[in-house]
């Protein structure tokens, strides 16, 4: 039988942080505790990227975080390519300054390598390199869409499956989407051209693991190595955390599980005011953590996303306690739709109806507003 060592003597008890202790952490790290004034471009650096596997989404992760914010304070951004759109975290779309998209990338070649490997088999005879090669001087030539790269490649391979290489020039090289793909109320189909060449620049510095884990920690912590690895897609990040262990902070949750920290960074007390948000699908403090019960009750686990639908979710008092949509239909008030998971009280729905107005004034051209609540009836379970 496993006997548990006391600790000792004299040694100092590492600290227990509760759920709802980790949650106001990271959400005053998010910027939702409160909106700042802090500009959409700095925000977007801050977060270390907003996840954008859709394009409206990034539009409402800064709402709910910014002061002020309009969707031309990122679309200005995108169309100046300050900012962009690339596969990165998790092998998926993100929303990244320039110069975090030419520095993030390459540490995440890793996790789109796994995606690539689960094709590979579909891609018998086909040589990467060559893929490679031709991807890019065909994409930097202009950007193309994926049906055209596909179509370049099947010349060389005829007999390969179209799809696996598609993915394959796109997990081969760092691609982003160009605009007006991104952009607010413009619609745009997926064209892809190179990092560098979109920038017009490539990257000077190496890629900087222990720095990444960094802003990792100062945007998501206090976390574990697998609260990182799952955000990032990353494996085998122990060692770095070990190599930065003597400027950390080390706390545990309530199973025991050791969370690293910045010495410096914010940890409100448990009982701070957390006001109502409305977030996206995929937002990143939904996705942050391998341990999601910080913001998302382990009861209500997986009832933001059933199947392939994944909802917005909304916030009470720091938690998941709703999921939302907006509807903007032709010669009819915009409408917010809140359907409860759990049950709200008269003072949570009037402070979610003031946020939701809030929403529909920022977000829409609609001048009357509906705000409806309901159950969620979850077809999942």
């Amino acid at each position: 039988m496993a006997v548990k060592k006391k600790p000792a003597a004299g040694a100092v008890p590492v600290p227990v942080l509760t759920p709802r202790a980790l949650g106001r952490a990271t959400l005053d790290r998010q910027l939702l505790l409160r909106r700042t004034a802090m500009s959409a471009k700095d925000a977007v650096t801050h977060l270390v990227g907003l996840q954008a596997q859709n394009t409206k989404p990034p539009y409402y992760q800064l709402l709910a975080r910014l002061r002020g914010f309009r969707p031309a304070d990122l679309s200005s951004l995108m169309e100046s390519r300050e900012v962009v759109r690339i596969v990165s975290l998790r092998s998926t779309i993100h929303t990244h300054t320039a110069e975090d998209a030419l520095s993030l990338r390459p540490l995440m070649q890793p996790a789109v390598d796994r995606e690539l490997n689960m094709f590979r088999k579909r891609l018998p005879g086909v040589d990467l390199d060559r893929v490679r090669e031709l991807s890019r001087a065909y994409v930097e030539e202009a950007p193309r869409t994926p049906k055209e790269i596909r179509e370049r490649l099947l010349t060389e391979w005829p007999d390969a499956d179209p799809q696996a290489l598609g993915i394959a020039a796109r997990c081969l090289l760092p691609l982003v989407q160009a605009t007006p793909r991104g952009l607010w109320g413009i619609s745009g189909g997926v064209s892809l051209t190179t990092v560098e060449r979109w920038l017009g620049y490539a990257g000077e510095a190496a890629p900087d693991i222990e720095r990444a884990v960094l802003r990792y920690l100062g945007a998501f912590g206090p976390a574990s190595v697998k609260d990182m690895q799952a955000w990032a897609g990353l494996t085998r990040l122990k060692e770095v955390f070990e190599r930065l262990r003597p400027r950390l902070v080390t706390f545990r949750d309530e199973h025991g599980t050791e969370l690293f920290d910045l010495p410096d960074a914010p940890r409100p007390a448990e009982d701070t005011p957390a006001p109502p948000r409305f977030l996206p699908e995929f937002d990143n403090v939904l996705l942050g953590h391998a341990d999601r019960t910080r913001v998302i009750p382990a009861p209500l686990k997986g009832l933001n996303g059933v199947g392939n639908q994944t909802y917005g979710s909304v916030l009470v008092d720091g938690f998941f306690a709703a999921v939302w949509r907006l509807d903007t239909p032709r010669d009819a008030p915009a409408a917010v739709t809140v359907q409860e998971v759990r049950p709200l009280t008269a003072a949570e729905r009037d402070a979610l109806t003031g946020e939701a107005t809030d929403l529909m004034a920022a977000m829409t051209s609609a001048t009357e507003h509906d705000v409806r609540f309901g159950s969620f009836v979850d077809l999942g379970r």
